[in-house]
């Protein structure tokens, strides 16, 4: 995989606006996790601000909850089953990046690790509202580090043809569609 470019803190919410399934991971006292999030989304520009949802029940809200940080990555249509896998198991009991041979690159400024393979990541820095959190499940975050494959997101932008790896969106019951092909409109 070539190595991850940075894209610029404005243009951060473009690597989820088109709404893909992400990898949520996080870490906290030598443990991490990884689970997957079909309900995430941007929010603001500059600052850069997310939201995604994390259940009270998972491993990874403890360890987000206890860093203040987690790592969004997006990943393509060949970590589809990768995704369906790390959403159907809690890490209480299994470290999933073991079982699942999945490798990682140390983030710049989150103790959560970036998922080897994947198209983008969003280091976040969760903003503190505990009243959404426990009554929604909703964690909003800053944006404080942004990267993308240079294969398919450059200069602000995806790719029209993303290096033919492209994004995923969940429709439920283990099915997802596909990121399809860019439609230009010249203004």
């Amino acid at each position: 995989m070539p190595t991850p470019i940075p894209v610029e803190l404005p243009k951060a919410y473009r690597l989820l606006n088109h709404g893909p399934t992400v990898l949520v991971s996080s870490a906290h006292a030598g443990r991490g996790n990884v689970m997957s999030a079909a309900w995430s989304m941007p929010l603001d520009f500059d600052p850069p601000k997310v939201a995604v949802v994390i259940d009270k029940g998972t491993y990874t809200r403890g360890l987000v909850e206890a860093s203040g940080t987690f790592v969004l990555n997006v990943p393509s249509s060949a970590q589809a089953a990768l995704t369906v896998a790390v959403g159907s198991a809690s890490g209480r009991d299994e470290d999933k990046f073991a079982l699942h041979g999945i490798r990682t690159l140390p983030a710049s400024r989150v103790a959560a690790p970036l998922i080897d393979g994947c198209l983008a990541w969003l280091e976040c820095r969760v903003i503190p509202e505990p009243h959404i959190q426990a009554a929604y499940d909703l964690f909003l975050a800053e944006v404080v580090a942004a990267w993308a494959d240079p294969d398919v997101f450059e200069n602000g932008h995806w790719t029209a043809e993303q290096g033919g790896r492209r994004s995923i969106h969940y429709v439920a019951g283990g099915q997802f569609f596909e990121t399809g092909p860019a439609i230009g409109i010249q203004k």
